[in-house]
């Protein structure tokens, strides 16, 4: 793990390279922390792969935050770690209900599954992406589990195979 020598100096690095395109910088629970503009998203992370200041070649994954009632009400949150130079960093994107994020896949191609995920899980949709399907869910499933909006017991379906009540309690 860096050091604070290493964080503080990485974060100076990056407010130099990105001034114009990071709203914020800094370090939160020992990452540095970036919350980046999801227009800017792909030449950031080309940048943080690429520039041999950074070298971020490892994806460690791609998460979702449901900020319900906040707005933008979604984060996608990118873990990436540079195997050469031992440091990590958390990359930030907020997007509204029914903005798409574009995908990284072309930059790091195990993003494929995580952001698959995201979008089973949270609904946000990866532009460009190469098989933006469910990956957990049916094909026909309603809504998104993770959402916090999302029914506790889900949605109730429309057809009940057994021609049964469906009782309410368990």
């Amino acid at each position: 793990m860096a050091g604070p020598d290493t964080r503080d100096l990485l974060v100076r690095r990056l407010g130099e390279r990105f001034r114009d395109v990071v709203p914020e910088a800094g370090v939160d629970q020992d990452d540095v922390c970036l919350l980046v503009d999801k227009d800017r998203l792909v030449p950031i992370c080309q940048a943080l792969k690429n520039d041999p200041d950074f070298e971020m070649n490892y994806l460690v994954d791609v998460l979702g935050v449901d900020r319900l009632p906040s707005s933008p009400r979604f984060e996608v949150v990118y873990l990436l770690y540079s195997i050469s130079k031992r440091h990590r960093l958390r990359l930030k994107v907020k997007a509204g209900s029914d903005e798409p994020v574009p995908t990284v896949t072309g930059i790091w191609p195990a993003a494929g599954w995580p952001e698959r995920e995201v979008f089973d899980m949270y609904g946000i949709v990866f532009t460009g992406h190469p098989d933006m399907t469910r990956i957990y869910m049916a094909q026909d499933w309603q809504g998104y589990p993770l959402r916090k909006d999302y029914p506790l017991r889900g949605y109730k379906d429309a057809y009940n195979p057994f021609g049964d009540e469906v009782e309410e309690d368990f």
